[in-house]
């Protein structure tokens, strides 16, 4: 697990409070400090940083009262929630009935994706391919051992570092809230792809794809691995509902002819 020590900047500046500020603000805007990421004690934040206590109780104060972070009382301080949610309840309930929906999410997804992972591979610094390496070991881990909840974040969590080593802080910010409706199944269950591929093991060579292209720096590789993806996400679906059509037609059809 990374330090503190390695993500926080002693401050030298004149206005320390504000230098305080401007450090974590741009570790937001940046996607290092994400919401609901608790912060070190305000001891440590303040040796981090190397500022006096107060100074960086009136920074902190400044940041509570933008909206930015909030304090909880005996927990500590986090980072507030910023990227609000996509859908309503209402809206959600929407598009659960409507699969025209759906395919707009994924159609929306496929491009942002590709996107992201073309930037990846760009952009990615050795850092970032640690980290990516890090979720596959972890993804093909949850392969290995049958284990469905571990294999789900292992897949969100790659998906998200593809989109955080794009290091374009719009992307950032708005597939957090997509992979938020991911995360809790608003538009599918990833069990169910599984059911369609078999063991899994498609997916796993498709993130394998996805990834090794942003590794190997292959931008056209990367994009195209990522539209993929999607592009098989929605076809097993498609052929799932067919399947579903089919079976609810066949099963109507015994029923009337033991009605006979």
């Amino acid at each position: 697990m990374e330090s503190p020590k390695q993500i926080f900047e002693p401050i030298a500046h004149d206005s320390v409070a504000d230098a305080v500020i401007d450090q974590i603000e741009d570790l937001i805007v940046t996607g290092v400090l994400k919401e609901g990421r608790k912060l070190p004690s305000e001891r440590e934040l303040a040796e981090l940083l190397d500022v006096s206590r107060p100074k960086l109780r009136e920074a902190l104060k400044a940041l509570e009262e933008r909206g930015l972070i909030e304090v909880r009382h005996g927990e500590g301080s986090f980072i507030a929630p910023l990227i609000g949610k996509a859908l309503s309840p209402a809206l959600m309930d929407i598009y659960a009935r409507h699969p025209v929906a759906f395919y707009d999410y994924l159609e929306y997804r496929r491009e942002q994706e590709g996107f992201a992972a073309r930037l990846a591979a760009i952009r990615a610094t050795q850092a970032d391919k640690d980290v990516i390496a890090a979720i596959l070991s972890d993804m093909d881990a949850a392969h290995e051992t049958h284990d469905a909840l571990a294999a789900q974040r292992a897949d969100i969590a790659l998906h998200t570092a593809i989109v955080d080593v794009s290091h374009n802080t719009t992307l950032i910010h708005m597939m957090a809230s997509i992979y938020d409706l991911t995360r809790r199944g608003v538009f599918y269950n990833r069990g169910f792809l599984r059911t369609l591929d078999g063991t899994g093991e498609k997916l796993l060579s498709q993130h394998h794809q996805i990834a090794s292209a942003v590794l190997n720096g292959d931008t056209e590789a990367a994009e195209a691995a990522a539209r993929a993806h999607i592009d098989f996400v929605e076809n097993s679906f498609r052929i799932g509902q067919a399947s579903a059509k089919r079976e609810n037609i066949s099963r109507k059809r015994l029923m009337l002819s033991r009605l006979q």
